[in-house]
């Protein structure tokens, strides 16, 4: 099992069902009120480096109701946003606290954090990945439907970091995945050419409702993600058409599920009754983000030290 919590691709299909089979234990322990401190004595470093709602509640609550405690940590007022190297930061958190979780830009200033760090560290968000995320989705899937196996998947949108931990998750775990994306806005090479070397089940299309046929799950993404506002009316143009509306709907199985990662542009990458109709799971999935946020940490910081 992996120390560190940066990619799904890292980790096997086996030890993400045993994030599942925890997250459905803890997630029913919450719900009855049973108390589940699994991390007592234990703190999580929390760094910020791009703001959020669902990711700093969601693990401060978490570590909260593991017995732990979560401080936070933003690049404005710690000796990271004066330069400090990573290295460093990741030397001496080790010394004070059991994990670090970081929302930040770069995958490789995480990838770094976690080399030097000697305590599990958490990819709460990079521009390359958002593990925890799709975890959540999944297993919001895996409630609604029983498996998350005998499903199709179809992402609509930007080639962005949820489409890549989209393309790690239906390799590791054997789904099948259509992605759908506007011409130069397609995922990484490297992603996907990783993702085909390994056998992937995934199609590439630049058109919508080719990757919503018959599809059992539908998902998608702002058009402009966190530092890509300069690029706003750019993609408005790019990306009309790319959008889960009652057409998406018409041509997917009945019964299929909406999945949207938060916050919604509701009229632009999904329309208002879509996210509010009967098919939509967006709430569920944002609650999920607590439930399997805390397996990953329970998973991860059962055994450091304290």
């Amino acid at each position: 099992m992996n120390s560190d919590f940066l990619r799904l691709r890292d980790w096997s299909a086996a030890d993400l069902d045993a994030i599942f089979t925890l997250t459905r234990e803890l997630k029913s322990q919450h719900k009855r009120g049973i108390s589940h401190p699994l991390l007592a004595r234990k703190s999580l470093a929390m760094i910020f480096e791009k703001s959020s709602t669902r990711t700093r509640i969601s693990f401060e609550t978490g570590m909260f109701q593991l017995g732990g405690h979560a401080l936070f940590l933003s690049s404005s007022n710690t000796q990271i946003g004066r330069g400090e190297p990573i290295k460093d930061t990741a030397r001496v958190l080790s010394r004070y606290v059991e994990g670090i979780m970081i929302r930040t830009y770069s995958q490789a200033d995480v990838e770094e954090l976690a080399h030097y760090a000697d305590i599990p560290v958490i990819n709460a968000l990079t521009d390359m990945y958002h593990p925890c995320q799709v975890m959540a989705d999944i297993f919001t899937v895996l409630e609604h439907k029983g498996s998350y196996r005998d499903q199709t998947y179809c992402w609509i949108g930007d080639g962005n970091n949820m489409a890549h931990s989209w393309i790690n998750a239906a390799t590791v775990l054997g789904f099948e995945l259509r992605v759908a994306t506007p011409k130069g806005y397609e995922p990484d090479a490297d992603v996907m050419e990783w993702a085909r070397q390994q056998g992937a089940s995934i199609i590439y299309t630049s058109d919508p409702l080719e990757a919503a046929q018959g599809a059992d799950i539908l998902n998608t993404d702002v058009w402009a993600s966190m530092g890509q506002e300069e690029e706003q009316e750019k993609r408005r143009r790019d990306f009309a058409g790319f959008q889960l509306n009652a057409g998406a709907l018409a041509v997917a199985n009945t019964g299929c599920l909406v999945l949207h990662c938060l916050p919604a542009h509701r009229g632009e990458e999904i329309t208002e009754d879509v996210i509010e109709g009967p098919n939509s799971v967006v709430f569920d999935e944002a609650e999920n983000r607590l439930h399997v946020q805390k397996a990953i940490m329970a998973t991860l910081m059962q055994n450091t030290k304290e």
